[in-house]
């Protein structure tokens, strides 16, 4: 008997944390840091609940640090085996992993505490790491094989069929999701469709809500842009440093070669961003077809005129000498952390300037406070009151919404058991539900440290 328990992202967006555990193996899928909560930095320092140097192996389905930003820490607390994730995974988590360390030091400075883990547990992290090919099945342990597919999140992003021996001619097949892609992203390729799975552990972050129609989203895009240049004002854009500056850079670039919005200043204020897509452009190849062929006709998808890129501090402090009308691109994507910080504080109270959320904004995060309404807002302990024009748009997202979650999950044969994950309460019932009443497959919003068996 094998069993499985929910130590993260069960109920939770992030966090993400799954123990499987055999006769004779453990591993681990996802070691993710707990975000957009007032408790989640205390809650990441805590010990592991369980010992880390008897897992086996741990794999990593994508680059986000809610998937990955506990692994030095993993390490740190005894993990001594191999790390698989996909070759772009592997590019990009040093830059991730240092970016989230260095933010992980300043506040335990400020607070007088340790931080989480030391740079040489970064370093020893990335020698851990496994770099696999997608479509190729390969032997994990004694008793599990493992096989990465494409996930069509981000850049790299990985779907694990895992698969369990059960004695000499049987064995439980499970697949994780990961963070499933939209198919209508400009970059990635659509997820990987699998064949058939006894469980399914399916991702649900919108599990109770269909997205707007891309097309829909780049005419708004198009929309705040020239609204905010005939205000004369600024356009803030608070992005992911992952997949959803590349998207919305790669976006920019065809509006302002085609001629369809003003040429104004565009500056991308975030390190982070500006080194993810340096690796972007390293794997460019495993892009969807219509993009890579941009490339291969000689478009370079993520410069334009009048692009500007703030790596210094002095750089981005020199952003607010340009007069307005501007676009300022800058993380991080829920305005928890990084410049964009900078940028609302000068520009929130302006109502000639416009906020333009294109992500997903979790629970207790400042970008969730201003979507939600919220008239005062407070910035490094200033009270900023919001007169910004404010708008969201949904067809960016990277994540799939309930008819594609669905869609993914009903192409699977002989489907014992469905468990949605990585979702608050309400999208992760809410998809369990709708995969029960259309596929009717059992179906469950497993809570934190559940435990199953199988």
């Amino acid at each position: 008997m094998s069993k499985i328990t929910f130590y993260g992202g069960a109920l939770s967006v992030t966090g993400a944390n799954y123990l499987i555990e055999t006769k004779i193996s453990k591993v681990v899928v996802d070691v993710g840091m707990i975000q957009g909560c007032s408790t989640c930095s205390a809650a990441n320092h805590e010990p592991f609940f369980y010992d880390v140097s008897t897992v086996d192996a741990v794999f990593i389905t994508h680059a986000h640090i809610d998937h990955l930003g506990r692994l030095p820490k993993f390490i740190k607390e005894g993990f001594n085996g191999p790390v698989y994730t996909s070759e772009p995974t592997a590019a990009l988590a040093p830059i991730m992993l240092e970016d989230a360390h260095g933010i992980d030091e300043e506040e335990a400075e400020r607070r007088g505490k340790e931080p989480m883990y030391s740079s040489k547990d970064l370093e020893k992290t990335i020698e851990y790491l496994r770099p696999k090919k997608y479509n190729e099945r390969f032997r994990v342990t004694q008793d599990i094989d493992a096989r990465l597919q494409d996930a069509g999140h981000i850049l790299g992003s990985t779907i694990f069929e895992i698969w369990i021996k059960n004695g000499k001619s049987q064995e439980t097949k499970l697949v994780f999701s990961g963070d499933l892609g939209n198919a209508s992203m400009p970059l990635m390729n659509p997820p990987a469709k699998i064949d058939n799975a006894d469980y399914i552990f399916v991702e649900s972050v919108y599990g109770d809500r269909i997205h707007e129609n891309i097309a829909q989203s780049r005419q708004a895009v198009t929309q705040a842009i020239k609204e905010t240049v005939a205000r004369r004002g600024v356009l803030m854009v608070p992005t992911f440093a992952l997949e959803r500056t590349q998207e919305l850079l790669f976006e920019l670039n065809n509006l302002v070669e085609n001629n369809l919005v003003p040429r104004v200043p565009v500056f991308l204020d975030s390190p982070l961003a500006i080194k993810a897509t340096e690796v972007y452009r390293r794997f460019s190849h495993y892009f969807n077809k219509k993009a890579y062929g941009q490339i291969l006709a000689g478009d370079k998808l993520f410069e334009f005129p009048l692009l500007e890129s703030a790596l210094s501090s002095e750089q981005s402090k020199q952003i607010n000498n340009v007069p307005s009308p501007k676009v300022v691109i800058a993380g991080s994507g829920m305005s928890t952390a990084g410049r964009i910080l900078h940028h609302e504080k000068r520009y929130l109270s302006d109502s000639k300037s416009e906020l333009l959320i294109i992500g997903y904004q979790a629970n207790g995060t400042l970008g969730r406070q201003i979507l939600d309404g919220a008239r005062e807002v407070k910035i490094h302990g200033m009270k900023v009151p919001v007169r910004a024009h404010i708008k969201s748009i949904g067809g960016y997202s990277a994540h799939a919404d309930q008819p594609a979650l669905v869609e993914w999950v009903g192409n699977m044969k002989e489907v014992k058991k469905v468990f949605c994950i990585q979702g608050e309460k309400e999208s992760a019932e809410a998809l369990a539900q709708r995969i029960k009443k259309d596929l009717k497959v059992d179906a469950v919003a497993p809570r934190p440290f559940e435990e199953f068996e199988f």
